[in-house]
């Protein structure tokens, strides 16, 4: 049989397809704007007929129907990562996670640890050969497509067909439904003072040559719009987003002087607008590849001058950093900043940036403290942490005792709240 015929044997509508799904199964959904939004759509529609059906996924974009508390017995949310649509559930109990290294998650579902009976994702239009591309989030879909029993994809034409290990046959699909609507977009954060005078002393340590990790948030990109006087720059995240590609169309990002896979960008998700995602579209420079192979320390840490720039909500004079709660109330996740300053640190010339303003709530509390706040999941470690920035300054942290760190801090902090940091200080006996 042909692969169109194949294709055409497994087209059904979304109601359809979703049949596939069985009570007691874990269904995983990519990250972001992976996600199918009819199947998902369909599937809610219907909630009330299944039974302990769960959906794991990283950042769900969009507050569908199942994600609610009083069908939590026929179909629940379980977390890799905490996104608007998901938090209040996570922050109220009705909403469970699964704490865990980006990196580690494929093997988790390689070994069974976290389940996958079936894979919904959004795929691009196939090409002559039977392949379509899971270009929008390769992440831990690649391995949960090995595993699951059943996978249904939802075809959409404004998906990219990208390159790099992303791709899936027809013959491996059970189910495949098409929708044409436009791909969500999600613009950039705000940028204000604060943020780009943080992205300004990032900026400046950033030498011409290096290979970038850019994470999200308002910091990141106000680094990337410092960084345009830069010449050679590589590019080897886990996102890739319109900052990056603002940089690649400026001439600034080339690849041309990395040493692992020179020429290459490498991410393993996407999220950003429509140009964007046109940008992604066979384009030579660039390659979706899952997440084991992104973010593993080991290997992302190849990359000579790795400069990896991600952010933190908290940090406590160790140096250990609160990236992913607010106590012990979950806000995000782990994600792969652990992942990506473990790679910067084992780079040769590589640096590891964790930013953050110095204060939250209009300046009332200090975000550099003594210790974090009760119940606070611990994202970097104090063993792992290198660069710390504010808009008061850079502290460099790795190789440091414990009062010099205490002291690098302190000199970051907001002037406001110096004289209380050091007053704690001398009762820990670090000043």
């Amino acid at each position: 049989m042909s692969v169109q015929a194949l294709y055409q044997q497994k087209l059904m509508s979304a109601s359809d397809a979703i049949h596939v799904v069985k009570d007691g199964d874990t269904i995983v959904v990519p990250t972001g704007v992976g996600e199918p939004p009819a199947l998902l759509t369909a599937l809610s529609d219907v909630r009330r007929k299944y039974r302990d059906v769960k959906i794991s996924q990283i950042l769900p974009l969009r507050k569908y129907g199942y994600i609610d508390p009083e069908t939590q017995e026929n179909i629940r949310h379980v977390a890799y990562f905490f996104g608007g649509a998901t938090r209040p559930g996570g922050q109220e109990g009705w909403i469970d996670y699964v704490p865990a290294y980006f990196s580690e998650l494929p093997m988790l579902i390689e070994r069974g640890l976290s389940p996958s009976e079936v894979v919904f994702s959004m795929a691009s239009p196939m090409d002559e050969y039977g392949y379509f591309s899971l270009s929008l989030a390769a992440d831990y879909t690649m391995a949960a497509l090995k595993k699951a029993r059943a996978i249904v994809l939802e075809v959409n034409p404004n998906v990219p067909f990208a390159n790099g290990n992303c791709h899936l046959h027809i013959s491996e699909v059970a189910a495949l439904t098409e929708s044409n609507d436009p791909l969500l977009e999600v613009g950039l954060p705000k940028i204000g003072p604060v943020q780009e005078a943080i992205g300004g002393y990032v900026a400046e340590m950033i030498p011409n040559g290096a290979t970038l990790q850019i994470g999200y948030g308002g910091i990141p990109d106000a680094v990337v719009m410092q960084l345009t006087n830069k010449h050679d720059l590589g590019v080897h995240t886990e996102m890739v987003g319109d900052g990056i590609m603002t940089l690649v169309e400026a001439g600034v990002v080339n690849n041309r002087k990395k040493n692992f896979l020179p020429g290459k960008m490498v991410a393993t998700f996407a999220l950003g607008s429509n140009k964007l995602y046109r940008f992604m579209h066979r384009n030579p420079a660039l390659e979706m590849h899952p997440v084991e192979f992104t973010n593993d320390p080991y290997i992302a840490g190849q990359n000579d001058n790795l400069h990896c720039i991600n952010a933190t909500m908290q940090i406590d004079f160790m140096g250990q950093c609160g990236s992913e709660s607010l106590g012990f109330k979950p806000y995000s996740g782990t994600g792969g900043q652990a992942d990506f300053v473990r790679a910067a640190n084992r780079s040769r010339g590589g640096k590891a940036f964790i930013v953050l303003p110095s204060t939250a709530k209009d300046d009332t509390i200090s975000r550099i403290v003594p210790t974090l706040t009760p119940g606070t999941h611990v994202s970097t470690s104090k063993n792992d942490i290198n660069y710390v920035v504010t808009e008061y300054g850079v502290a460099q942290l790795r190789g440091k005792t414990a009062k010099q760190r205490c002291q690098e801090l302190i000199a970051i902090a907001h002037p406001n709240f110096r004289a209380e940091l050091r007053e704690s200080a001398k009762k820990m006996g670090l000043l």
